[in-house]
């Protein structure tokens, strides 16, 4: 290691979770979804790993992310969902992109794209069924079904798919999970009513959550996230056999002996009570370590397990390791898969007060990733 700091991506993990996953799918596609750089972790390499060890088809929020992956030479069926008006269409048809509509405005600039250059706009429809974020509602799916048929008989549009989201698959019981299903199933009888049900559209609700605990919701496809990393998208259930792919490490940059009662940090929110010696950690909150993990999380250097001492600052944090030998230079694991007694994500996230995904994908550009395993 030659650098302040890395995260290690342990690629055979992430080959371990999909083989797992697709147990769990029980012959449905899987479509891998590497929005934010595959959750921190990568955006093209993650993706040819997934790709090869069998996942199908991937789905990323933004369109650019999208074409990241075509300019990269990646060349499977790509869903982009989160389109805002204005996007180059165009670019995207051109590219074989397929892209998500939830309302008429959506489909008429993807049909215009179309026409413009001659490329038939492939399109998941989004239903509502009870999140409330994206999707057309139940009052408004009619006409998005009969636009979408209308275009498609005209050859500017192809309905390939039809998708919703869960909002709480991952609090197992909760009543809306069931409601979210039936009101799912309804609107897949009303596009069949439409035109444009059949075996070439492909039907997808199923989340990480959804794919490990609900065999109903698995339909054609299921859209694994946080589960192809090996975190586990239901905590209160275990990790599902799931392994942690990603490992942050950083090298101390200082160690130094400081005496009794010296305040540490900004604000001082940590004072020595003895003589003792600290070492710098060369990661802060412009790399993802939230400010608020102050005195909440730890890590493990030298063997032992050692808390943040004193506020976390924007490029660096102190931890307090007593009177035991490190040196700078020795490395330090902020967290990884636990194997060595070090934090786990699970557990920083437990400790912030958070979900693993934010953690992950906060983690900055600035920290390399160095892949591992194959």
């Amino acid at each position: 290691m030659t650098t302040p700091a890395e995260a290690r991506i342990d690629l055979s993990a992430i080959r371990h979770n999909i083989a797992l996953l697709k147990e769990h799918a029980a012959g449905a596609e899987l479509m891998g979804a590497v929005k934010a750089d595959a959750y921190g972790h990568g955006l093209v390499r993650v993706s040819e790993t997934i790709l090869d060890a069998g996942v199908s088809r991937l789905g990323t929020a933004t369109l650019s992310e999208g074409l990241a992956l075509r300019a990269a030479g990646v060349t499977a069926p790509i869903l982009s969902w989160l389109l805002t008006p204005g996007e180059p269409y165009g670019q995207a048809l051109r590219a074989d992109l397929e892209l998500s509509a939830a309302g008429v405005a959506s489909l008429e600039e993807f049909a215009a794209a179309a026409r413009a250059t001659g490329v038939t706009a492939k399109v998941h429809l989004e239903a509502d069924t009870g999140m409330s974020r994206g999707g057309a509602p139940p009052a408004a799916w009619p006409e998005l079904l009969a636009r979408a048929a209308r275009l498609q008989a005209e050859g500017a549009v192809e309905v390939v798919g039809l998708w919703s989201h869960f909002a709480c698959a991952d609090i197992p019981g909760h009543p809306s999970v069931e409601g979210q299903l039936d009101a799912f199933e309804q609107a897949l009888k009303l596009a069949e009513q439409a035109g444009l049900g059949g075996s070439q559209v492909i039907r997808h609700v199923a989340n990480s959550a959804a794919l490990v605990s609900l065999p109903r919701a698995r339909f054609d496809l299921a859209r694994p996230g946080i589960a192809m990393y090996g975190l586990s998208p239901i905590p209160e259930q275990g990790d599902f056999g799931l392994r942690q792919a990603m490992t942050l490490v950083a090298r101390l940059a200082l160690v130094k002996r400081v005496p009794d009662n010296s305040g540490v940090s900004y604000g001082h929110l940590y004072v020595t009570d003895q003589e003792t010696t600290l070492g710098l950690v060369p990661l802060g909150y412009a790399d993802g370590i939230l400010r608020h993990a102050t005195g909440r999380v730890e890590v493990l250097a030298g063997g032992r397990r050692r808390a943040i001492a004193g506020r976390v600052c924007m490029d660096q944090f102190v931890i307090d390791v007593d009177d035991d030998v490190i040196g700078s230079g020795d490395e330090v694991i902020l967290f990884g898969p636990g194997k060595d007694g070090e934090p786990t994500l699970q557990e920083w996230a437990d400790n912030l007060g958070t979900i693993t995904h934010e953690i992950v994908t906060k983690i900055g550009a600035r920290v390399p990733r160095v892949y591992e395993g194959t």
